[in-house]
């Protein structure tokens, strides 16, 4: 053989362990870009899912908002009954004392008692309050205090000098109170 040949022969094999070369990398090139489209499907569905998830908390916190909004929508319209209802109140503590107005306290109690049923259908209610409770600072507003008129009294309240209401469980006026000192 001569040279030519030689290279040549030389040479094929090694063309041909290019070709197989060439084809295994072609083949991991392949793998590579399924694998590289795997893992990019894989990164969408997960952004996908957080999205998603996202989402649904976004929907649950805006009709939970909703929802306080319409229970405490006529906040201001209660808050602003209030003294009302309190101007009855001490209408009837004074009628009370007046035998001859036995017709006028019925038809104060009977105009009371619908705009108080009325309020109440509206999601109002009477925060309870009585004399010797113990007294806290959370839940009641302590106008004064006075000398206790006995020890058990001490730290409790004496008198409610304002009733407290609640819209629905939002406090909307708490209770002002005179306490024991």
């Amino acid at each position: 053989m001569s040279k030519k040949d030689k290279n040549q022969t030389i040479e094929e094999p090694q063309m041909q362990d290019d070709t197989i070369e060439n084809t295994k990398d072609a083949q991991a090139e392949n793998l590579s870009v399924e694998e590289q489209l795997q893992e990019d499907l894989a990164k969408e569905k997960d952004k996908f899912m957080r999205l998603f998830a996202e989402f649904e908390n976004y929907k649950k916190r805006t009709a939970k908002e909703r929802i306080d909004l319409f229970k405490t929508a006529s906040e201001d319209v209660m808050v602003s009954m209030l003294p009302v209802l309190d101007d009855f109140e001490r209408a009837l503590l004074h009628i009370e004392d007046d035998k001859e107005a036995e017709e006028l306290r019925k038809g104060v109690l009977l105009i009371y008692n619908k705009l108080l049923s009325t309020l109440e259908k509206k999601g109002l209610s009477k925060i309870e309050v009585s004399q010797g409770d113990t007294f806290n600072a959370d839940d009641h507003e302590a106008i004064t205090q006075i000398p206790a008129p006995s020890k058990d009294l001490k730290g409790k309240i004496i008198d409610v000098i304002e009733k407290g209401y609640k819209l629905g469980d939002k406090v909307i006026r708490f209770p002002k109170v005179v306490i024991g000192q």
